[in-house]
C-alpha cells in the first residue's frame, strides 16, 4: 500500500510538471506556431491550479514524498512553476495554521469600532478577486532587497492585526533568505523566459496567470469565511463529488486537515469518517458567499465562544471590562 501511494504521488507530481511544461514552454515554442487554436489548452490548464496548489501544500507539510530532501526539492520546483517562492509560501501557510481566525488572521472580519464596512471592503474585494496570488507573485521582487532592508520591512509591517511582519521575519532568517532568493530568481527567470517565448501572444500567458490568480484567491478563505473566531483548529469541510475531491487532492476536507495537518491527502477521507466529521457547505456555495463581503467583529456568527469565566477580547474592549484572555 505504501509503495502504491508513493507511486501515485510521483505520478501526480509528474503530471503537474508536464502541465507546467506545456503551458510555459511547449505551447509557445511548438504548438502556437502551428495553430493559434492550441491556445484553448490554457483554459483547462488554468483549472489545474487547485491540484497544483494542493501538491505544493503537501510539500509544505512534508507529506508530498517520504524522503524529506526530495519532498522539499519537488515542492520548491512546483512552486516556481506556480509563480511563488516556496520559502515564502511555506512560511505563510504555517503561520495560517497557527493564527487562523485570531486577531492576526481573520481575512473578512473587521472591527466596526475602528473602521467602516466600506473601508474594509476596499482591501477585501481586491484580495478576493486575485490580489492574494498577485501579492505572492510580486513578492519575488523582494529578491532585490538587501538584508538591512528586510529588517526595516519587518519593523514596518509588524502588527497585531496581521501575520505580514511575522512572515517577513521568518523569510529574513539567514538560511531562509538564501533559499528565498534562489527561488525568487528561478521564478523571475522562468516567467521572463516564457514571456519571451510567447512573444506577440504574451497576453495568452498572462491571461492564464490571471485565471490562476482568481482561482487561488477565491478558494483561499472559502474554508474559513464566517466561521467562529479564536478557533485556529477549525475550518469547514466542503462538499464535492468524489471525482472532484480526488482532483483537488481532498483539499475540500479542510477541517480534517486543520485538525490533522500531518496526514497525507489520501488519508483525509478515512480521518473524516473516523472523526465522524461533517460536511458544512457545498464548495461552490462557500466560494460564492464570500461576495457578501466583510463581516463585523460583533456579528453573532463569528463571535468567539468563551470558556467559563472568560471575557472575549472584543467584549472587553467595547464594555470596558478587563479581558481574561491570554
Amino acid at each position: 500500500m505504501v509503495r502504491r501511494q508513493s507511486a501515485l504521488g510521483i505520478a501526480l507530481v509528474g503530471a503537474a510538471f508536464a502541465t507546467l511544461l506545456l503551458q510555459l514552454v511547449v505551447l509557445p515554442l511548438v504548438l502556437l506556431p502551428l495553430d493559434l487554436r492550441w491556445a484553448w489548452l490554457l483554459a483547462p490548464i488554468a483549472l489545474t491550479t487547485v491540484p497544483l496548489w494542493s501538491l505544493i501544500h503537501e510539500g509544505i507539510h512534508g507529506t508530498l514524498l517520504r524522503d524529506r530532501a526530495w519532498n522539499d526539492r519537488l515542492g520548491r520546483l512546483l512552486a516556481v512553476g506556480y509563480g511563488g517562492a516556496f520559502t515564502l509560501l511555506k512560511s505563510g501557510h504555517l503561520l495560517h495554521h497557527r493564527y487562523s481566525r485570531t486577531q492576526r488572521e481573520r481575512t473578512e472580519v473587521y472591527d466596526p469600532g475602528r473602521g467602516s464596512w466600506l473601508a474594509a471592503a476596499r482591501s477585501y474585494y481586491p484580495r478576493l478577486l486575485g490580489g492574494l496570488y498577485v501579492a505572492e507573485l510580486l513578492a519575488v521582487l523582494l529578491v532585490l532587497l538587501p538584508r538591512p532592508g528586510w529588517r526595516l520591512l519587518v519593523r514596518k509591517t509588524d502588527s497585531l492585526d496581521s501575520v505580514t511582519g511575522l512572515l517577513f521575519e521568518r523569510v529574513a532568517r539567514r538560511d531562509n533568505l538564501r533559499k528565498f532568493r534562489i527561488e525568487a530568481i528561478a521564478v523571475i527567470v522562468t516567467y521572463t523566459g516564457s514571456s519571451l517565448a510567447y512573444g506577440g501572444h504574451l497576453w495568452m500567458l498572462w491571461s492564464a496567470v490571471g485565471a490562476r490568480a482568481l482561482i487561488v484567491s477565491l478558494a483561499d478563505n472559502a474554508y474559513h469565511y464566517r466561521t467562529r473566531l479564536e478557533r485556529p483548529l477549525d475550518a469547514m469541510n466542503l462538499a464535492l463529488p468524489r471525482p472532484l475531491e480526488f482532483f483537488v487532492l481532498a483539499f475540500n476536507l479542510h477541517n480534517v486537515h486543520h485538525r490533522h495537518p500531518g496526514l497525507r491527502w489520501h488519508e483525509l477521507r478515512a480521518a473524516f469518517v473516523a472523526d465522524r466529521d461533517e460536511i458544512h457547505l457545498g464548495w461552490f456555495t462557500a466560494v460564492a458567499r464570500q461576495f457578501n463581503g466583510p463581516i463585523p467583529l460583533t456579528a453573532d456568527e463569528v463571535r468567539p465562544l468563551p470558556g467559563p469565566g472568560t471575557v472575549p477580547e472584543w467584549t472587553a474592549e467595547m464594555s470596558g471590562a478587563p479581558s481574561t484572555s491570554p
